[in-house]
């Protein structure tokens, strides 16, 4: 009780310093969002209209900094984060709720295949280290991990989607299919998301074989296996619950934290293939100067990672109970 207690005083801490943080660094640059939007109409609105775009993208000058950082937390606090300025006159709040289920539905699950089937070969590889698998399988998955997926991705889309046409390319689904729930368009869906899905698949996959072979090779080698060896226990009892079980605690907060940037999107991924997803908006966002949608979207990249790496405490200390041990 007292660890969880600890981890999410930590939480709270962090999430307060970064939504601080979060207020005050477009107010320390030159210029703010109303006045960026005026420069869209080279400056041809009156000083009214001005002081009113300043109200709405919260930046009113007339208040104090103080007023501002309150009436700040407030909008937080109610999921209110302004207008958005690119997408003008949407709320920011319904800009980033169109994006987050194409980044979750690409991004997420590839992360979460990508994390299982790793860790499973990683498992296997460590366990038969010195096989024919062994020697193959990580060398292979070293060269892919180090190729830049946005390559893969462009490779890809040179492959299987100019030359061969296999698979569209872009956007998240054809302009001609009407969205909904429906088969028509949940096919197109998976269809347009193959290609991005496997160019991180296939250089995301070789980090969890790698990272979890190495680490299970030095659990293999620990004396509570060679207890167990000694036991004549079964030999997929002694991989699962004696070594991959701790092995597995490293690779556990990898996949933490990269859950957690999953809402980030993978920004050059959904650049390359005009996904619409929360990376691209995120490129938008700061090509067009849109400071409350940065704003938001910063803001939501920090509290899922801070979330990521809550759960990830939590379930470290359920599998090992050594680190609920205060120090």
């Amino acid at each position: 009780m007292r660890f969880a207690l600890r981890r999410l005083g930590f939480f709270v801490l962090t999430l307060w310093a970064a939504v601080t943080l979060n207020f005050f660094l477009p107010r320390l640059m030159p210029g703010n969002p109303a006045l960026a939007m005026m420069a869209k109409f080279h400056g041809r609105i009156s000083g009214q209209a001005l002081q009113s775009l300043e109200v709405i993208f919260g930046v009113d000058s007339h208040q104090s900094l103080l007023s501002q950082y309150f009436h700040y937390l407030g909008q937080v606090a109610t999921g209110n984060f302004g207008t958005s300025l690119f997408f003008y006159p949407q709320p920011v709040s319904q800009v980033v709720i169109k994006a987050i289920p194409w980044t979750l539905g690409l991004v997420g699950v590839t992360t979460i295949l990508a994390f299982v089937l790793g860790t499973g070969l990683g498992i296997i590889t460590a366990w038969k280290r010195g096989s024919r698998l062994d020697s193959v399988l990580p060398p292979v998955f070293v060269i892919t991990s180090a190729i830049p997926y946005f390559w893969v991705g462009m490779m890809f889309i040179l492959i299987f989607g100019i030359h061969l046409k296999w698979f569209p390319y872009t956007f998240g689904y054809d302009p001609t299919v009407t969205p909904g729930v429906s088969a028509a368009f949940i096919g197109n869906v998976l269809e347009h998301a193959v290609l991005p899905a496997l160019a991180l698949l296939l250089t995301t996959i070789g980090t969890w074989i790698l990272t979890m072979r190495n680490t299970m090779v030095a659990v293999l080698a620990e004396d509570h296996v060679r207890m167990a060896r000694a036991k004549g226990l079964p030999g997929r009892r002694i991989m699962y619950d004696y070594a991959a079980r701790n092995a597995i605690l490293p690779n556990l907060t990898g996949f933490a934290m990269s859950l957690g940037f999953v809402v980030g999107g993978a920004i050059l991924i959904e650049y390359v293939f005009d996904y619409p997803g929360v990376g691209y908006m995120l490129l938008q966002a700061v090509e067009n100067e849109d400071y409350p949608l940065m704003q938001a979207l910063f803001l939501l990249i920090t509290v899922a990672v801070l979330v990521a790496i809550l759960l990830s405490d939590i379930a470290t200390a359920l599998l090992d109970p050594r680190t609920r041990t205060a120090r």
